[in-house]
């Protein structure tokens, strides 16, 4: 059985409701049950799956905030998993949950539209905060838009618009994209930027900045010729829009 790391403290803070509804998918008993005897200790209400196709069932009896699924589940893989429930309900966030440490790994759940990827084994505290960064993101979702040279980000739709149509981003790659355009022209802190997508600074190695930056750089030098992310060294990072 995968091991998880619980250090046995509780975090209360975070922008979530008290009743926030989760989704637990493992195949494993043990694994699946622990995870939700933590989650219901920090007041989230959860419900648990170990296939997809109960997953399934669950998702259209119920309505839920957030989803932790884990990758390797009998039959219906957790990438198919994801790509169902999101077609289903595009505003669920998801973190995949997986023992395989690998780049292609990591990029095939961002591209079935998880919001974020997590490696067995965890800390709990930073399952947690993984999870009130995905909640925040829906309790926080602004309406409007930001103009972005030859890009426009539909920050309520969640949507980025090019000229030739839509620039496909996950859920993270699309807040990290946000942040930066908020601040478009100035240097973001590291720091800043995980409080604002990850929703710690504390619990997760700031080396995840570079790595979702290196993900959103390729992205976009495909999609603008005018939108580009500049790199402050030791510092942060920077969106700059036009020639």
């Amino acid at each position: 059985m995968a091991r998880w790391a619980h250090n046995g403290q509780h975090e209360t803070n975070g922008c979530r409701s008290p009743m926030s509804r989760v989704l637990v998918v493992d195949d494993e008993p043990e694994m699946g049950g622990l995870l939700a005897r933590g989650l219901r200790a920090e007041g989230y209400d959860v419900d648990v799956a170990d296939h997809g196709i109960g997953a399934l069932t669950l998702a259209g009896e119920n309505e839920y905030q957030a989803a932790l699924v884990d990758v390797m589940l009998p039959g219906m893989s957790g990438f198919e998993l994801c790509r169902h429930l999101k077609a289903r309900t595009p505003g669920l966030g998801i973190i995949l949950v997986t023992a395989r440490d690998a780049v292609d790994d990591r990029v095939r759940g961002l591209d079935a539209g998880a919001d974020d990827y997590l490696i067995k084994p965890f800390a709990f505290a930073e399952l947690t905060a993984r999870l009130r960064s995905v909640l925040r993101r829906e309790a926080l979702s602004p309406s409007g838009q930001i103009e972005l040279a030859d890009l426009t980000l539909d920050i309520a739709r969640r949507k980025v618009i090019t000229a030739d149509g839509e620039l496909r981003l996950s859920g993270t790659e699309f807040d990290l994209l946000r942040v930066l355009a908020e601040h478009v022209g100035q240097t973001v802190p590291r720091s800043e930027i995980l409080d604002e997508v990850w929703g710690s600074a504390r619990y997760i190695d700031q080396n995840i900045v570079d790595q979702y930056v290196s993900y959103l750089r390729k992205k976009l030098d495909r999609a603008s010729e005018t939108v580009r992310i500049v790199t402050a060294r030791g510092v942060g990072f920077a969106l700059q829009a036009g020639r």
